[in-house]
């Protein structure tokens, strides 16, 4: 799954005070090279959407340099309070790109290498979005059908979703495929102004709550 500038076919009253913990991760999610932990051999990320919860089970061996990064990006809370901000109905669903500009600008250029395809792209697997060859980041899309023509392409699934896929398959789905060519957001935008953008012109849009690891 190219990004969409390039495909053809991411308050309580009073707050709690801020432990050392959390400090560290917030200074760790800005810097990609301090987050390499390998990932355990099976794990299963749970998302706690705006739409209800779905779970994804991820195996290493399929694409081990994906798992591990979404291991440390999920760990890390990467993806909370991103928009799923690009859906086609029958087809896929993308996210990835943080609602912070300053942590998409940290990770715009942080790619890994890619992993051999082991694993169709079939229906509720979770694969990385990609611009070209060992470009993946942190962007990444689940499958509302079998699309199995992208596995030629490269693109690895590296997981599973086993629990909530009828969540995923409601997830808003009215803006479609991203500028200039259909009406959903400008990515060079998104990467830019982050979630203040898609709160004022994509209102309806859904988005991650939390995202952990499953002990």
């Amino acid at each position: 799954m190219k990004n969409c500038l390039s495909l053809i076919v991411s308050l309580a009253l009073f707050a709690a005070p801020l432990t050392t913990t959390a400090f560290a991760q917030a200074g760790n999610l800005a810097n990609p090279a301090a987050l390499t932990e390998k990932a355990p051999a099976s794990y299963k990320a749970k998302f706690d959407t705006s739409k209800g919860v779905f779970v994804v089970d991820v195996k290493r061996d399929l694409a081990p340099n994906g798992a591990d990064r979404f291991y440390n990006l999920v760990k890390n809370g990467f993806y909370d309070n991103v928009r799923f901000f690009r859906v086609i109905p029958d087809f896929m669903v993308q996210f990835g790109i943080s609602g912070d500009p300053k942590l998409s600008a940290s990770w715009r250029n942080a790619r890994i290498k890619d992993d051999p395809v082991k694993q169709s792209n079939k229906r509720g697997f979770i694969t990385y979005a990609t611009s070209g060859p060992d470009s993946r980041t942190t962007q990444v899309f689940i499958s509302f059908r079998d699309n199995g023509m992208l596995d030629g392409q490269g693109f690895s699934p590296f997981g599973q979703v086993v629990s909530g896929m009828d969540v995923v398959d409601a997830l808003y789905n009215g803006y479609g495929q991203c500028a200039p060519r259909g009406k959903g957001p400008d990515q060079a935008r998104l990467q830019m102004e982050g979630n203040d953008y898609l709160a004022k012109e994509f209102p309806k849009m859904d988005y991650i709550k939390k995202a952990t690891i499953e002990n």
